[in-house]
């Protein structure tokens, strides 16, 4: 399940994790804010009791999310 939120400088996405595989803990939900620059995506870490954060480039999620459909090896995309 996921939830979509459109904020004034930002759209927020949280994905909450249902439990797919019966038995499996519950991981905690993770989200991502989309700047116009760049991306955060964020999880609750219970072992710290901190929010961990990694940043986005645009380029960076682009490189992303063509590598999810990529087979293993080295790869620049072309264009902007």
């Amino acid at each position: 399940m996921f939830t979509i939120e459109h904020e004034f400088d930002a759209t927020v996405i949280t994905l909450v994790d249902e439990g797919a595989d019966k038995g499996t803990p519950l991981l905690e939900d993770v989200i991502l804010n989309a700047f116009e620059e760049c991306v955060t995506v964020e999880q609750y870490d219970p072992r710290t009791d901190t929010a961990q954060r990694v940043t986005l480039s645009m380029s960076q999620l682009r490189d992303l999310a063509a590598a999810l459909n990529l087979p293993e090896g080295v790869y620049r995309l072309r264009g902007g």
